[in-house]
C-alpha cells in the first residue's frame, strides 16, 4: 500500500466504478515513514529495552513507593505504552489498506508478535496496582504527581475481582496473538479474499453489498443472490472462527468469575448491566412500533404487503438517488459541523487538508469504516469506503465526528483519552444528526423532504433496532454454545429467527439470507459491542432535543464533553445536559424521535 499522500480518481468505464473525483487516501508517514524504516526499528528496540528497564525498576516494589514515584513510574508506563501503541496503528492501518498482500500480512503479524513479547514485560504493572489496598492507594493519592492519574486508576480497579495470577495473565497476554488475535486476521484475510459477480464483473464484499441500495430491483437481487452464494461457499470457515472464538469468550470469562456473556463488555464500557438491560428491554419492546411499522409503510410505497429483504435498503421509488462527488460531500459535512460550532468544523477540517483519511474502494482494503485514533502524540486516520451515496455521506459525517472526538480527548494523554464505546459512539451519531438537519433544513421540495425524512429512519433503524438484534443474536449464540458447538446451520436459524422478530412481517427472506451473519465483523472482534450504536443514537436524540430547546451554551458544554476523554463516567458527563441514562424512561425519549418521524410519513401518506 503507498504511503504517500495522493488521491485516487475513480472515473474508469471499466471498471464500473462512478466518477466521484478525486477521492483522498492517506499519508501513513506521520506515524513512520515505512514498513523498514529505521525510525520504527528504532523504536521496537528502544521500547524491548525500556520495558525491560520498567520490570526490574518496580516489579514487587509498587507497595513501597511513595505519591510522587508511583505517579512517576505511571508516567513512564504510560511512555511506554503510547510508543508500543503508536507501533500497533501504523501496523494495524497499513494491514487494513491491503488485507490481500501477504507481504503486509507478514508485517502485521510480526509487529504484533514483537509488540506482544515487549508488553509482556509491562504486563505485571497495572495487575500489582489492582493489588494495592484501597487505603495504601488512596494515601498514595494526596501526591499531584499521582492524583492526575485518578481516572485511569478507577478504571482498571473496575477489573479487580476478575483478575487472574501474574502466570495466567501472562500465559494468556502471550498466547493472544496465535489465539483470538490469529483467528480475526483470519476472518479479515477471509473476507477481503472474496470476489463476487454481479453484472458481469467481480465486485469486493464492500462493493456487492452496495448493490443492495441499488436503484434497480433485478440489479438488487441479483447481489442479494450472490452474496448469500459466496457466504453459503464459505460459511463452514465463518461457524468455525464464531464457534472457536465464543467458546475461547465462555473459557475465559468463566476463570475470571463474569457472570455472563455481556458482562466483560458492559465493565469495559463502564456501564452497569441494568442500564444495558434497560436499553435493549425498551428496544425490543418498541420494535412494533418501530421497524415492523416502518417497514410495512415502505412495502406499501413498492406497491404491496411485503418487501424482499434485497428492498429493505432500497431506495424509494421517487428517490433520484444521485452521487454525491467527494468534495460536495466534504463541503455537506464540514458546512453542517460549522453550523453548530465553528471549532468542530475546524478540528473536522484538518482530516480533509491533511491526508488522514483513505476513501477509494480497492480489492483487499478492509470493509466497511472506522476511525483510529492512533495516539496523542500524531492525530487519527478515518477509513471509508466512499462510493457516493447518501449514506457515504453520512458515514463520512459519523467517522468524522469520531475523529473529532478522538483530536479533542487527546489533550487528556495516552491513558486517559479513551472513551468507553457507549459515549464514543455519541460524538459520530452526533456528526450524523448534525449533517441529516442540516440537508433537511435546505430542502425546500416536500417529496425530497419526505425521501430524506425516510432515509434518516432508515439509518435509525439500522444504528438502533438492527444493532440491538445484532446483540440478541450474540447473546443467544454465546448462550447456546456453552451446550456446545453450533453447526453453520443453527447459527443461521437463530440469525433466521432474531432478523424476523426484529424488522417484522413486512420483510420476506428466502434461505439465501440464512448466511448474512457471516461477514458482520463486529462478532468477531469486539463481540456486543453493537448495542453501542443503540446506546449513542439513543443519548443522540435525547442530547439533540435539548439543544433545540436550549441552544445557547450548547456547543461550548459539548465540546467540553468530548474533550474529557475517558475521564468521567456517562452520569457525570450527561448530568450537565439534565440526563440521566440510569433512568429507564430515558430510552423511551430516545426512540420517541424515530416514532415522531415514522409518525410524520404516516401523516404525509394519507
Amino acid at each position: 500500500m503507498s504511503q504517500t499522500a495522493t488521491a485516487e480518481p475513480l472515473d474508469n468505464p471499466e471498471s464500473g466504478m462512478p466518477d466521484l473525483g478525486e477521492l483522498p487516501t492517506w499519508d501513513l508517514g506521520d506515524l513512520y515513514p515505512g514498513q523498514d524504516s529505521d525510525a520504527l526499528k528504532a523504536d521496537l528496540d528502544r521500547m524491548e529495552k525500556a520495558s525491560k528497564d520498567f520490570h526490574r525498576s518496580y516489579n514487587g516494589k509498587l507497595a513501597d513507593l511513595s505519591g510522587a514515584q508511583l505517579g512517576s513510574a505511571v508516567a513512564q508506563y504510560e511512555e511506554i505504552d503510547e510508543t508500543l501503541s503508536r507501533i500497533m496503528s501504523y501496523a494495524h492501518l497499513v494491514y487494513a489498506g491491503d488485507m490481500n498482500d501477504p507481504n503486509v500480512g507478514k508485517f502485521f503479524q510480526g509487529i504484533q508478535e514483537r509488540v506482544n513479547g515487549i508488553s509482556t514485560h509491562l504486563l505485571f504493572f497495572t495487575l500489582e496496582l489492582n493489588r494495592l489496598d484501597d487505603a495504601v492507594l488512596a494515601a498514595k493519592m494526596k501526591s499531584p504527581e499521582l492524583a492526575k492519574y485518578a481516572p485511569w486508576l478507577r478504571d482498571i480497579r473496575v477489573f479487580r475481582p476478575h483478575q487472574l495470577s501474574d502466570e495466567l495473565e501472562r500465559l494468556l497476554h502471550e498466547k493472544y496473538v496465535v489465539g483470538r488475535a490469529a483467528w480475526n486476521r483470519l476472518f479479515d484475510e477471509t473476507i477481503a479474499g472474496l470476489r463476487f459477480t454481479i453484472g458481469g464483473r467481480e465486485m469486493t464484499c464492500t462493493e456487492a453489498l452496495n448493490r443492495l441500495t441499488d436503484r434497480s430491483s433485478e440489479r438488487r437481487r441479483e447481489a442479494a443472490v450472490e452474496i448469500g452464494r459466496v457466504l453459503d461457499a464459505n460459511v463452514r470457515t465463518f461457524a468455525l472462527i464464531t464457534n472457536t472464538l465464543a467458546k475461547d469468550k465462555e473459557i475465559e470469562d468463566k476463570w475470571r468469575n463474569y457472570p455472563r456473556p455481556t458482562s466483560s463488555r458492559n465493565k469495559s464500557n463502564h456501564v452497569e448491566d441494568e442500564v444495558v438491560d434497560a436499553l435493549v428491554t425498551a428496544v425490543k419492546g418498541a420494535y412494533p412500533d418501530l421497524s415492523h411499522r416502518y417497514y410495512a409503510l415502505k412495502a406499501k410505497w413498492f406497491g404491496g404487503d411485503t418487501l424482499d429483504y434485497w428492498d429493505r435498503n432500497a431506495p424509494l421509488p421517487d428517490d433520484v438517488d444521485r452521487l454525491i462527488p467527494w468534495t460536495e460531500a466534504r463541503g455537506i459535512v464540514l458546512d453542517a459541523y460549522g453550523r453548530f460550532s465553528p471549532e468542530l468544523a475546524a478540528v473536522g477540517r484538518r482530516f480533509f487538508d491533511n491526508a488522514w483519511i483513505d476513501a477509494p474502494v480497492r480489492p483487499g482494503k478492509a470493509p466497511g469504516a472506522f476511525a483510529h485514533p492512533t495516539v496523542p502524540s500524531v492525530h487519527p486516520y478515518l477509513l471509508v469506503n466512499y462510493q457516493g451515496k447518501t449514506r457515504d455521506v453520512m458515514t463520512l459525517a459519523h467517522e468524522l465526528g469520531h475523529g473529532v472526538h478522538q483530536v479533542l480527548a487527546g489533550r487528556q494523554g495516552h491513558l486517559m483519552a479513551d472513551t468507553p464505546l457507549t459515549l464514543a459512539e455519541t460524538a459520530s451519531v452526533f456528526g450524523e444528526m448534525l449533517t441529516f438537519r442540516s440537508l433537511l433544513d435546505a430542502e425546500t421540495d416536500p417529496a425530497a423532504k419526505k425521501i430524506m425524512l425516510a432515509s434518516k429512519v432508515e439509518d435509525m433503524l439500522n444504528t438502533v433496532v438492527r444493532q440491538i438484534a445484532f446483540f440478541d443474536f450474540e447473546q443467544r449464540l454465546h448462550t447456546e454454545r456453552r451446550e456446545g458447538e453450533l453447526t453453520a446451520e443453527r447459527i443461521g436459524e437463530i440469525w433466521m429467527d432474531v432478523q424476523a422478530e426484529s424488522l417484522g412481517p413486512a420483510l420476506r427472506f428466502d434461505q439465501g439470507y440464512r448466511t448474512y451473519w457471516a461477514y458482520i465483523p463486529h462478532f468477531i472482534h469486539s463481540p456486543f459491542y453493537v448495542y453501542a450504536y443503540a446506546f449513542g443514537d439513543c443519548l443522540v436524540n435525547s442530547l439533540y432535543a435539548v439543544y433545540q430547546d436550549a441552544a445557547d451554551g450548547f456547543a461550548e458544554r459539548y465540546l467540553k464533553m468530548l474533550s474529557a476523554g475517558g475521564t468521567l463516567r456517562h452520569q457525570e458527563l450527561l448530568a450537565p445536559f439534565g440526563l440521566n441514562a440510569s433512568d429507564p424512561a430515558f430510552w423511551d425519549k430516545g426512540l420517541g424521535v424515530i416514532r415522531g418521524f415514522i409518525d410524520e410519513l404516516e401523516r404525509q401518506d394519507r
